[in-house]
């Protein structure tokens, strides 16, 4: 029978012209009934799905073939959007406010392109249709009119407010945040409608701030019924009797895990010891969570849908239920764990000489924290010292054979960005009491590279079995975006060697290395991490940029990642029966494409809550700070400011228009604002003092303004007095009147300028803090979560009061908003695009007169 792939396949050929469905039956030789009545239903299904279009003379083929192109909207908080197209031989597609056709952040749609560059490498284009809605229910603040209601979304990427009826309100109040689900969506003028489905509190309730993010990014809190029935089956620890056949028994070796003083789910235990021949031996033991979650069980399901462990603030929202994250998969002390271990024997060189996989049992000698270890590494404390007396050679082999791999690592290429960190503390109502920063001392530096060794030789022994794996890579980076990083750098004096088109990592880590304490090390490593992309799940390997890595996957954290579980099945079943068999080899092979996607989707949605948790905290720890004086570097400018980042890793926004001495001109390639007159520049890195000017709870955002800084001097123009070309300036200026550029980069924290695509230009922070758990998360330091912007073709500059219009709805529009004619209902106020123009010739003429 044939699938959807052969289909696409075939209407991709370069030779083919649209068909009828008669003309595609007879080619493919349908014949029976049955299989002509499936051929229809798969034709039907793939034409709803996006994926084939039907001609008005009733012919098949492909969107891209038709000049359309099918993909994922990605909405930007000023309303225009881009399209991130589902073949990635096309680039991304700008959409302008005025043609979103309704559609909403996340939405698959089918994009016609209305223009392209020379090249092709910018294009623009119109929603033509929606193919499949992301957003079910809008989760944001209830405004009440007494016979009709708005909902103002939290995410300002949907631009549009939510209009409720009366007879929808269902208790909601003023000022209550609410989860609306959406009954109509937006079409035209006429915003979208939807129902209050959950009154979360009042917005200034303690701990609505935190539900509300967990609802917007519908976070699963609480396990489904049959998934606990599940869990409750599995046993609290392993009885005597257990049978080990097949397993290793390692209950006699010292072996301890090493996390953060708050971490629960232990997933990894570790060992070293030295050969007679001078080699090390290195043990990394996983907690083997496919023993007790089955494929395609209410376990397994729901681990899929969950994707990953959440760590937010104040809260984990785990991939599994306490009783096995905490409890038997948790490799807590002294205590019998079944694991899978990598064994790897390492030369006086730190190659990898021999190396063992299997599925074993073992029982931890301590539950270490990073601080213990670090503490005994340095002989800080004599009474801590004799009390772990037995290990502590074995604490100074592992930081022998953790510098040696490290050093390895470097020499390879390997990139090594160390950003500053931090971990907000709050109290038992939610409210944050202090910001500190986490150190990666020594201690975190040996399970960062043992875990690194162990995903790596797991990766390439799997890759030459030529089993279905996921995989852990990041591609190399855009060749403009690395031509823009190579240009800046040369603003500093710096060259980087390439050979030919390409670029090593190791002559970007040797840059690292020669920047490395220069006032210019901030900016220049920020750049170049924003030159990269994102690190993400596949099922083919194509190896890991960063890492300066050919094999690379996750295998070490299986009690909060799926992707590791998803492996470990594949690891344990190839080791117990010698191989996959060919039904199970071909199920898993349709399935990891899927694995792939789901993963890292969920990875972003994870990081992006995260992310969205620190920003509102850190602002509400800020609130009584309003006025007082900081010392900051700052770390991103922009054409609408400055942002600048304090000691404390808290950042804010310094405005265009907030910068009184002068008018400053914006400098994309020197990522710097100039002074017209003075000629002053602010450019990334420079230090600065700044003063809190404003706290923004609703954005989560931060003003900051110059300490000393002096008002602007007025400039006589041509016999008009005061400064004649300020409203050339003022139209010049965009998005400094709004923080709406802002939105875009706070919610997936890319640093982009207001008017670009933002795609989480920060690192993924993949070993840098398990955030609330205080565990390094050990995945690969190192890997990256980078995607620079792109800026918008037309923008049509800041953006300032949201129009909610309702066209043919009760109340029409909301209390504040313009009800100017020409505005479209339910959108932001743009700025005019002709201000500067007009006013030129305005004055022209009347010079003129």
């Amino acid at each position: 029978m044939i699938d959807d792939e052969q289909l696409l396949s075939f209407m991709r050929e370069t030779a083919y012209k649209p068909m009828t469905y008669q003309e595609l039956e007879k080619h493919f030789g349908i014949e029976s009934a049955e299989e002509f009545k499936q051929f229809l239903k798969l034709l039907n299904k793939m034409e709803n799905e996006g994926l084939i279009l039907r001609t008005r003379n009733e012919r098949y083929g492909v969107p891209e073939r038709m000049n359309l192109l099918r993909g994922k909207l990605q909405a930007h908080a000023k309303g225009f959007g881009f399209l991130l197209p589902d073949d990635k031989d096309y680039p991304d597609v700008y959409i302008h406010a005025n043609d979103m056709a309704g559609a909403m952040n996340g939405d698959i749609i089918l994009v016609r392109i209305t223009s392209k560059s020379a090249s092709g490498g910018r294009m623009e284009g119109e929603v033509v249709r929606v193919v499949n809605r992301a957003n079910s229910q809008v989760v944001g603040t209830f405004q009440n009119h007494d016979t009709y209601a708005f909902v103002i979304p939290d995410d300002k990427r949907i631009v549009r407010d939510i209009f409720i009826p009366l007879e929808k309100f269902h208790g909601a109040m003023d000022g209550h945040k609410v989860v609306v689900n959406l009954v109509h969506y937006p079409e035209g003028r006429a915003a979208a409608e939807g129902e209050v489905i959950e009154i979360l509190g009042h917005r200034n309730d303690p701990g609505v701030d935190i539900i509300s993010i967990i609802r917007k990014y519908q976070l699963p809190e609480a396990f489904p019924d049959e998934v606990m029935e599940e869990a409750e089956t599995v046993p609290e620890s392993i009885g005597p009797d257990f049978d080990l056949s097949g397993r290793r028994d390692l209950r006699h070796k010292r072996i301890v895990t090493i996390d953060g003083e708050d971490a629960k789910d232990l997933d990894d235990a570790v060992n070293v010891e030295r050969l007679p021949n001078g080699n090390y031996v290195l043990g990394v033991h996983i907690a083997d969570v496919s023993y007790y979650v089955r494929e395609n069980s209410a376990l397994d399901r729901e681990a899929y849908n969950r994707g990953c462990s959440v760590y937010l603030v104040d809260r984990v929202i785990p991939m599994l239920p306490h009783r096995l994250s905490n409890g038997i998969c948790s490799l807590n002390p002294q205590v019998d764990r079944l694991t899978m271990s990598c064994e790897m024997e390492f030369d006086a060189g730190a190659n990898v000489v021999r190396h063992d996989i299997f599925t074993s049992m073992i029982k931890t000698t301590e539950r270490m924290t990073y601080k213990n270890v670090r503490i005994l590494l340095e002989g800080e404390d004599t009474e801590l010292m004799e009390r772990y007396a037995p290990l502590l050679d074995d604490f100074r082999l592992m930081e022998e054979l953790a510098r040696k791999l490290r050093h390895k690592r470097m020499r390879r290429g390997a990139i090594d960005f160390d950003f500053q960190e931090s971990k907000i503390l709050v109290d038992e109502n939610g409210k944050p009491t202090d910001i500190v920063k986490r150190d990666r001392t020594i201690a975190e530096q040996i399970i960062e590279e043992f875990m690194l060794a162990a995903n790596e030789t797991v990766a390439e022994h799997f890759h030459w079995l030529k089993v279905p794996f996921l995989y852990r890579i990041h591609e190399d980076p855009d060749t403009e975006k690395l031509q823009h990083f190579m240009e800046f750098i040369t603003n500093f004096g710096y060259i980087v060697k390439s050979k030919g088109n390409t670029l090593q990592p190791k002559a970007l880590q040797s840059l690292l290395e020669e920047i490395k304490g220069t006032k210019e090390e901030t900016v220049i490593s920020t750049v170049m991490l924003r030159s990269m992309k994102q690190a993400k799940y596949d099922a083919q390997n194509t190896g890991h940029f960063g890492l300066a890595a050919e094999f690379y996957s996750h295998f070490t954290s299986p009690i909060r990642r799926y992707p590791d579980l998803i492996i470990h099945r594949v690891m344990r079943e190839v080791l117990e029966q010698g191989s996959l068999s060919e039904k199970h080899y071909d199920y898993l092979a349709g399935r990891m494409d899927d694995y792939a996607k789901q993963s890292s989707e969920r990875e972003r949605i994870a990081v992006d809550a995260e992310r969205e948790t620190e920003a509102l905290k850190k602002a509400e720890y800020m609130l009584d700070k309003v006025g007082e004086e900081f010392e900051g570097i700052i770390s991103s400018v922009t054409s609408f400011g400055i942002f600048v980042e304090l000691e404390n890793t808290v950042e804010g926004l310094i405005r265009l228009s907030d910068l009184t001495d002068d008018y400053y001109h914006y400098h994309e390639a020197q990522h710097a604002l100039i002074g017209e007159r003075t000629s002053k520049i602010y450019r990334l890195g420079d230090e600065v003092k700044v003063r809190i000017a404003r706290v923004n709870m609703d954005e989560h955002t931060i003003d900051f303004e110059m300490v000393d800084m002096k008002p602007r001097q007025k400039k006589v123009g041509f016999g008009f007095g005061g400064d004649t070309f300020k409203p050339v300036r003022e139209a010049q200026r965009g998005g400094d009147r709004a923080r709406n550029g802002r939105s875009a980069r706070s919610t997936s924290g890319g640093r982009s300028a207001g008017g670009s695509r933002s795609g989480g230009s920060a690192a993924a922070g993949e070993f840098k803090g398990r955030r609330n758990s205080g565990k390094a998360s050990r995945s690969g330091g190192g890997e990256y979560a980078a995607g620079a912007g792109k800026d918008a073709p037309r923008e049509g500059g800041g953006a300032g009061t949201r129009l909610s219009a309702a066209s043919g709805k009760p109340g029409g529009r909301r209390k504040g908003a313009a009800d100017a004619a020409g505005k479209s209902g339910g959108g932001r106020r743009g700025q005019s695009k002709s201000g500067k123009k007009d006013f030129i010739g305005a004055f022209v003429r009347k010079k003129k007169k």
